[in-house]
């Protein structure tokens, strides 16, 4: 009865450590004063250039549609992620990442736009991830949490404003943007 009792034990916990993590999800909404036709291209590999400080995605292959594959790498830490295109449908202002952070996380990034009236575009953000092992879980964990996600997306939201202010007023008295990071490991802002 020992050596039954052990097995079990044994084998619960060898199945515990070999399950995979359950994926977490968090989305935020946030409102700019443009255009989803002028704000869409900003959520590009190439187009997110113009509004997050140090974002330098090397090109794989592709250019935005379905299939684009591109590598980045952490502002802090140097961790590369890998993220690949798995829905692009710029007439419904929707795009969807799925990424890879080497050695830490793996998940899907989808980002839409609806025009508002008068004028005005809602975007949503949500990052649904899964750590790869106890550090990965631990990060993914901190990342997804309300007060984290809530700072990053409101991150988000000062820099794609002060992008598309042609006077650059946009986030006036707001602190200077640290690069913004997306699922890697960092500080405070995340990659």
């Amino acid at each position: 009865m020992n050596w039954t009792l052990s097995a079990c034990i044994a084998l619960l916990l060898w199945s515990n450590l070999a399950m995979a993590s359950a994926p977490l999800s968090n989305s935020r909404d946030f409102r700019l004063d443009a255009t989803c036709a002028r704000v869409f291209p900003m959520f590009t590999a190439e187009g997110e250039r113009a509004w997050a400080p140090g974002w330098d995605p090397e090109m794989l292959s592709g250019d935005v549609g379905r299939g684009t594959a591109f590598r980045t790498l952490g502002h802090r830490d140097g961790r590369e992620t890998v993220w690949i295109v798995v829905d692009y449908r710029p007439d419904q202002y929707r795009v969807a990442y799925a990424r890879i952070a080497q050695g830490s996380n793996i998940g899907l990034v989808d980002v839409s736009c609806r025009d508002t009236a008068p004028k005005g575009v809602q975007v949503s953000v949500r990052y649904t991830l899964t750590g790869l092992n106890k550090e990965g879980d631990d990060f993914v964990r901190e990342f997804l949490s309300d007060a984290h996600y809530t700072r990053f997306i409101e991150e988000w939201r000062v820099a794609l404003s002060a992008a598309l202010d042609p006077k650059g007023q946009a986030g006036a008295g707001a602190p200077p943007a640290a690069p913004l990071q997306h699922g890697t490991h960092a500080a405070t802002s995340l990659e």
